[in-house]
């Protein structure tokens, strides 16, 4: 059960979330003069992680761009934005997002988001108060006549879509958890001098990935319902995804070398 509330509930949202710094329960009483006015380059809350949360159906697009992971004890899929926390190379801290780069559904979602209210057992649509570019008489009205806007009825929706995505993401890891086709994967670098020779290999980051003998050992009939259910396809684009970590280190050394430049402009 979801809802867009027009008077103050008493709910706040579980647990902290990416992004938002000041998630408040959507109130007409509270934001009723509130606005959105539309900002050329929105993503500048981005800039500063280099992880992003995907759902299962984004593995495809988000693999063109990212190496796409698994992370933590509840394998949370990510798209991995940058070699080390607190860096993004997909983003600059002006919220430019690179034009090739695909975007998430947990970026496009900002700056609404649901909170659980466990009491009512239902969902409530809040919103980040920190977002800059919500302010006062803003160009797309949050409410209109002590009512939700078009703007919050469409974002309504799409957070909708987005918990349903979320839910089945944790069906699709739980799946892939209970056939066991997890495994522990280092991301490594290994430097060369000025010579080309290599250097100490240096460990980027540890991860979860689907492991390929794994899936191969799986019964023929066990294959057969992931392609059925199009698990597969998502595991495969997955395990393309991991090809990105090279375009990674290639992107973090562009951007180092461009530091000094930036610098001195």
């Amino acid at each position: 059960m979801t809802d867009t509330t027009t008077s103050t509930p008493q709910a706040a949202l579980d647990g902290n979330v990416l992004f938002y710094s000041r998630p408040e329960p959507l109130s007409s009483e509270v934001h009723g003069t509130l606005g959105v006015n539309p900002v050329d380059k929105p993503y500048a809350f981005v800039a500063a992680s280099h992880v992003v949360p995907l759902t299962v159906t984004e593995f495809a697009p988000a693999a063109l761009s990212y190496p796409v992971v698994f992370l933590g004890e509840t394998k949370q899929p990510v798209a991995v934005m940058g070699l080390r926390q607190g860096e993004n190379l997909y983003v600059h801290a002006n919220g430019d997002f690179r034009p090739e780069a695909y975007i998430p559904a947990y970026v496009r979602r900002y700056p609404f988001v649901f909170a659980n209210d466990q009491q009512a057992q239902r969902l409530i649509l809040c919103i980040d108060r920190a977002a800059p570019f919500i302010v006062e008489g803003g160009q797309a009205p949050l409410f209109q006549d002590g009512k939700p806007s078009d703007y919050v009825t469409q974002a309504m929706e799409f957070c909708n879509n987005f918990e349903q995505e979320r839910q089945r993401t944790e069906s699709f890891v739980k799946l892939l958890t209970d056939l066991d086709l997890f495994d522990v994967r280092e991301a490594v670098f290994t430097p060369r001098n000025e010579r080309g020779e290599p250097g100490e290999p240096q460990k980027l980051a540890d991860y979860f990935a689907v492991s390929e003998d794994k899936l191969k050992a799986l019964p023929a009939e066990k294959l057969a319902e992931l392609r059925d259910n199009g698990a597969l396809g998502q595991i495969y684009a997955h395990l393309v995804s991991l090809l990105g970590w090279d375009r990674l280190i290639a992107m973090a050394f562009q951007r180092a070398s461009e530091m000094p430049t930036a610098a001195n402009a």
